[in-house]
Parts: C-alpha cells; structure tokens; sequence
C-alpha cells in the first residue's frame, strides 16, 4: 500500500465560526485570522494506492461554480485535484474508488465537472463513489443550516450515472484495508476512513478535527449541526487515538498534515506533528 498526499488549494473561512464559542484571544494562538477575521484552510485529500484498487478520499472544491461563489471563500494556492494526482502519476480515469466523507461543497464538488450548461458528469469515469444512505437522503433534504453547503449538482450526478455506493453502518467494508467510522456531530453519519498502514492506523480526520487547533475538547465548529455530540464523539475518539498511537490525518489544517495524541492533566493534546512522507 501507498499513501499520497492530495493537495487541491486553500480557501478562506470565518474563524469564528470555525472554532465556535472559543474567543479569538485564543484560537488566533494557533489560526491566526487577516484583517477580516479569515483563516486559511487547506483541501487535502488523500489517494490510497492498494494493489489494483486506487482509492481517493475526498475532493476539494473543484472549480465549476460561479466566479461570485468562490468569492465568498478566497480561493488561494497553486495546486489543484488533477495536478496533484498527475504528480502523484495518475490520471483521473485511473481512479477506481471515491470516498466522500461528507457532500459539503468544499469536500466533494470535485467529485464532479461540468460539460456544458448545466450538465455534469463525474470527474472520475471509471470509479465507484462511496457514501452512505442516511447521510444522502440527509444532504437531498438539507435542513435551513446545511443548505447552502449541500449543493445538488455536486452529488446527483452520481446517482444519475450509476457510480453512486452506500457503505451503511454494519456493513462489511469493500476495502481490504480501510474501515470507516461514522459521526453524527458535525452532520448526519460523516465517514471517516480508518486506514491500516505499515502497522500503524491513519485516521482520515475530516470535519470531526479538521485541524491540529481542533484537538482541544471545547474546539468545536460553528458549522457544527449537533455541537454536544461532536464534543462526545471526540472525547471517546481522542482517548482510543491516544491509547492506540493512532496517526491522525488533517483535511483542513494549512500547516500540518498528521499528528499523533497524548493524554495529559489538560485532556488530549498533540504529541507530534508530521508530514505523511516521514511514515513511507
């Protein structure tokens, strides 16, 4: 098996509402916001190259919505979906597996390009795209919260071209060596990836700890449609990471992309940090 880094740009997001009820005085130790009160976040995916199975766990932002939307987020940086897996040596027909941890816009709109006025077609010919049941009837039916984070023609043309997969709770992974864990927190049944690598588990943090700046109980996200339940899913998350020495991998942190936890007179706090390489 082989782990690479997927980058596809940064973007820019209220970090208010990124680190909810924590003051600013604080988070800022980590984040530090512009004159706007911005943060910068990275869209890092991750490929899993596993015998003939090459899987891509997330997608970023893509590049097909209006020039006004991607004002709204300041898009920066020179690297993109299809750039970074053309150095990483594969095309996007090379793909054969999507997971989509969530359908909020700014982790699965790659997942899909437009072809003309109004029409799209998945990004990845050849692949299967995975998500669950309850959390696609969740995002076809957003609540007045979600709405404008679940953008329709980022995932129904999925489900109109055949490509679509459920890994439902209880349900036997198709992987060989990725098993997921659903959250509900931060929206209904979010999928984190579980990955078994060189003896050691990677964690596909997702929404559930988008940055190192998250690991801290209280962090939790403005965006958050169930802030209590994602404080619980992380205590009882955090205390397993930190007894099995498990590697957590950051989608959203603009500096580190793993670390690994430690118990301490605090709670949970970071141990190391890392870049993936230092684990090939």
């Amino acid at each position: 098996m082989n782990l690479h880094v997927i980058q596809t740009g940064y973007f820019k997001l209220d970090g208010g509402a990124m680190f909810g009820v924590v003051p600013k005085s604080i988070w800022q130790r980590t984040n530090p916001a512009d004159d706007n009160n911005l943060c910068s976040w990275a869209m890092r995916c991750l490929l899993v190259e596993d015998g003939n199975r090459l899987v891509l766990i997330d997608t970023g932002v893509g590049d097909k919505q209006s020039e006004k939307f991607f004002s709204y987020y300041y898009l920066h940086g020179e690297e993109s979906l299809m750039s970074s897996l053309k150095k990483a040596g594969f095309g996007p027909e090379e793909v054969t597996d999507v997971i989509l941890t969530h359908l909020h816009f700014d982790h699965c709109r790659g997942a899909v390009k437009r072809i003309g006025e109004e029409k799209y077609t998945p990004a990845f010919p050849n692949a299967r795209y995975w998500s669950n049941a309850d959390h696609w009837n969740w995002a076809e039916n957003p609540n007045p919260r979600e709405r404008a984070s679940f953008l329709q023609e980022n995932f129904k043309p999925l489900e109109s071209n055949d490509q679509l997969k459920f890994l439902n709770p209880g349900q036997e992974s198709p992987f060989n060596k990725i098993s997921v864990l659903y959250m509900d927190g931060h929206t209904e049944k979010q999928m984190l990836p579980k990955i078994q690598y060189k003896g050691r588990t990677l964690v596909f943090a997702a929404d559930l700890i988008p940055s190192v700046g998250h690991i801290p109980l209280a962090y939790v996200m403005g965006y958050d449609v169930r802030p209590l339940i994602t404080m619980k899913e992380k205590d009882e998350f955090l205390k397993e990471a930190a007894r099995n020495n498990y590697i957590l991998y950051f989608e959203h942190d603009p500096v580190n992309e793993c670390c690994t936890v430690k118990e301490t007179e605090r709670g949970i706090r970071v141990h190391e940090t890392f870049p993936l390489k230092d684990l090939i």
